[in-house]
């Protein structure tokens, strides 16, 4: 095992969820040590929650506590006990379509206990704070690709203005009290142990029970595929790079980077713009078998397309997602299949 002497203690919000799942085994795999929160929420299947955490816990580098984000004390308590030198904050209430029937539960958790989070790292001076975003923040944004230094404030849906709003609460943050901060934008992000809510899990799961897939949009709708691997590497590599704050206030052309204090948005996404249609027909000819599609319309607070500029990642980290869709379709199938045995 790697010598973790000079390793850094990581703190890491929804280790139980998929994208925190997968960050942690990555750092895990590295031998650095990390301690997960989780609310273990019923928001989907728990059980699929308490494997992710049973295989992390398997690790002697691991240690998870279950919280509910908006608890400041039990917060308190575990960052006080485990004094990370850096946060990862990837817990949220999640979903784009969940928001329109249950908002407050976005304000309780976006919000309230993401506040919670960015007070525990005030107070622990920690060497790096780094916290989720969505593509979803640039709203009704046309141009694209979308790039970190575009104009975001059209957001549709109460999930993504309390994204929007985690951004502006970390920016003020990071000015207030110099704490490094790096809001990372997700783009549709797949793979396995994926969430069941997302489309890839709903669409082979449908398939494989002769259920119909809801289409919407007519299938006129385009999403960056972003593959979990590729995520997480990004993240892991945004870890080491800490905004610092202009001395000059001057800020490099195409960099994020505020000028009055040592925040940055980076955009992950895979820059490539995948028509749903063909990333269903993708799916049919892994399974072999023919989807019954059932063609809708928009769907309030959907946007029909997102796509992201990935430029500002590689030049900070020199990482660039690359993973073709059609391979990230089957490695997710043959996982799926093992998984629920069908």
């Amino acid at each position: 095992m790697a010598d973790v002497s000079d390793s850094p203690r990581i703190l890491i919000t929804g280790t139980a969820g998929f994208i925190g799942f997968h960050l942690a085994r990555l750092l895990l795999a590295e031998g650095i040590r990390v301690q997960g929160y989780d609310g273990m929420t019923d928001y989907y299947d728990v059980s699929l929650k308490q494997k992710r955490h049973a295989i992390l816990s398997e690790h002697p580098n691991f240690s998870a506590t279950e919280g509910m984000l908006e608890d400041r004390e039990k917060v308190d308590e575990v960052a006080d006990a485990f004094q990370p030198d850096i946060i990862v904050h990837l817990a949220a209430q999640a979903g784009v379509r969940h928001s329109l029937e249950n908002p407050r539960a976005y304000i309780n958790s976006n919000i309230v206990g993401t506040f919670n989070v960015m007070e525990a790292a005030r107070r622990l001076e920690v060497r790096h704070l780094l916290m989720a975003s969505t593509s979803s923040v640039y709203g009704a944004n046309t141009a694209m690709p979308f790039r970190e230094t575009d104009k975001a404030d059209t957001q549709l849906t109460m999930y993504a203005a309390t994204k929007k709003a985690n951004e502006s609460m970390a920016h003020s943050y990071a000015h207030l009290y110099n704490l490094p901060t790096t809001m990372f934008r997700f783009f549709t992000v797949y793979g396995t142990w994926g969430r069941p809510d997302l489309a890839l899990f709903k669409f082979v799961d449908a398939i494989l029970d002769d259920r119909s897939i809801d289409i919407y949009n007519h299938g006129d709708m385009y999403r960056d595929f972003t593959h979990v691997d590729d995520l997480v590497r990004g993240i892991r590599l945004l870890i080491d790079t800490v905004p610092e704050r202009p001395a000059d206030g001057k800020v490099p052309e195409g960099d994020s980077l505020s000028p009055v204090a040592p925040f940055r948005i980076v955009n992950i996404g895979n820059s490539e713009k995948i028509r749903l249609l063909d990333f269903i027909d993708a799916i049919e000819e892994c399974l072999g078998k023919t989807a019954k599609r059932n063609y809708m319309g928009m769907q309030t607070g959907d946007v029909p397309a997102t796509w992201a500029d990935p430029t500002l990642l590689q030049e900070l980290t020199g990482h660039r997602p690359r993973t073709s869709f059609k391979d990230g379709i089957a490695e997710f199938i043959e996982w799926f299949r093992d998984y629920y045995g069908k």
